[in-house]
């Protein structure tokens, strides 16, 4: 399965610690999810429905292990945006970036999404999260996961990182910079990525990172943290490259943050190269960066670097700010809002064509960026009537609408209303926010005792 050519670097790389490298291949898979905060999901109930088959990730307290046997992607949890299935390693990123609620948050490389989604779950609906991803095809995924979790305060773009930092100077609290990589680290999972490996193909991946993390640069402000992560072992994508990064950024630094059993750290000896350029600090400074390998940890390869850029005084940052709707034009929305919301959904009001759209207050405008979710969709306006979207649906917590059914899991309804069916209801008329256990999932609208089918045709599934 491994080149030799990728067996002699490792070897260069780990020395006596080579051997048990090579074993991990032989070692099962590990598989893990994290429990969404958006959704209030509560572990234990989790756990009660996977019995005695999850266990805590060390570095990531809403992440748990799971049995193979589990197959939470089957179930109606899933699919209303309880958990969301991550690598393990992948996990430490997130936790690293040190994200609070209200802060401006750029996720640069962010397809599928699971760091953008454990951002937004520190996030608690409050602040500017963009989640950027260049590949029109992995953005679409992006999209589609950042509704399944019920995120209100994304924006969802499809850019290059070089017109992001034109746009964005200096504009981000947060970083978060999971770069694309040869992907030496997900080997075990994805025997694929081995026929696609070259030592060529490192060195396009470290020029190609270079250039992302000089544009990230541009847009963190003065005092604000960024991280780089890979999911690869090559030293010239990880090691060298941030110390080729702070030759070129003398304005940032390496911030060391605690490590749990099993992490290693970046370390000069892994380098295939001197680096007799960079100083003597920042070569020390590495120590900080941390490397997971799978001989060590339960979980896949992975490289992790906490920069900060040097505070500015009294720097403060100006931009134009995006242009809300007035309530006036949006009189069937606000009588369906008036009917069946308890809640006032704080923002500014937009729209693309037909589609209404709620952004944060602090969304600065967007004209001229290619913008695939333009925040929380709420709706589509058809004729003399307003339709909530499904991913107003899943943003949505039961004590926030007037009318609630909540189905069980253990029942058979909410797996024929996922595949599409209707059932019978007693209540009045109107839209219901449907419920699994608590977790919304969907839109239906009953009459005649009968609740129709909101839940969109692209979604259906036989869960059973």
């Amino acid at each position: 399965m491994l080149s030799q050519d990728f067996k002699q670097r490792m070897k260069t790389i780990l020395g006596n610690e080579y051997d048990d490298f090579i074993k991990s291949y032989d070692k099962p898979q590990f598989h893990a999810l994290r429990m969404n905060p958006l959704k209030n999901t509560d572990s234990t109930q989790i756990e009660k429905y996977f019995a005695g088959h999850l266990k805590p990730v060390e570095w990531c307290k809403t992440g748990f292990y799971y049995d193979e046997e589990v197959r939470p992607g089957k179930h109606p949890y899933h699919e209303a945006g309880a958990y969301y299935i991550q690598e393990p390693s992948a996990m430490l990123p997130g936790e690293l970036l040190d994200v609070h609620s209200g802060q401006t948050v750029l996720d640069l490389c962010a397809a599928p999404g699971g760091k953008s989604t454990q951002i937004a779950g520190k996030m608690n609906g409050e602040g500017l999260l963009i989640s950027n991803e260049i590949i029109p095809s992995r953005a679409k995924i992006l999209s589609e996961n950042i509704e399944r979790m019920g995120i209100r305060n994304a924006i969802v773009t499809n850019e290059d990182s070089n017109k992001l930092c034109k746009f964005f100077p200096e504009f981000f609290d947060r970083i978060m910079v999971d770069a694309p990589c040869s992907g030496e680290g997900m080997f075990r999972k994805n025997e694929l990525a081995t026929d696609e490996w070259s030592v060529d193909n490192v060195i396009l991946c470290a020029e190609r990172q270079a250039e992302i993390l000089d544009n990230a640069a541009v847009m963190l402000k003065p005092g604000g943290r960024m991280v780089y992560s890979t999911c690869t072992f090559a030293p010239e994508e990880n090691e060298e490259s941030i110390l080729h990064f702070l030759e070129r950024h003398e304005n940032f630094h390496i911030v060391e943050v605690p490590k749990t059993e099993g992490m290693a750290d970046g370390d000069m000896k892994y380098c295939l190269s001197d680096m007799k350029e960079s100083s003597e600090k920042n070569k020390a400074d590495i120590r900080g960066a941390i490397r997971l390998f799978p001989h060590k940890i339960d979980g896949e390869g992975h490289f992790v670097c906490v920069l900060e850029k040097d505070a500015v005084p009294n720097f403060e940052v100006s931009y134009k700010e995006i242009k809300g709707l007035k309530e006036k034009s949006l009189k069937d929305y606000l009588d369906f809002a008036k009917k069946f919301l308890n809640t006032q959904l704080d923002g500014k009001y937009i729209m693309f064509g037909d589609n209404l759209y709620l952004v944060p207050d602090n969304c600065p405008n967007l004209d001229k960026l290619k913008v695939l979710r333009a925040g929380l969709h709420l709706g589509t306006f058809l004729k003399n009537r307003f339709e909530p979207s499904h991913s107003l649906a899943l943003a949505l917590h039961e004590d926030e609408v007037t009318n609630v059914v909540n189905l069980s899991v253990k029942e058979d309804t909410v797996y024929r209303y996922i595949g599409g069916e209707t059932f019978e209801y007693d209540g009045e008329k109107g839209w219901y926010l449907i419920c699994v256990d608590g977790y919304s999932i969907g839109f239906g609208k009953l009459a005649g005792g009968v609740m129709k089918n909101h839940y969109p045709k692209g979604l259906r599934k036989n869960m059973k």
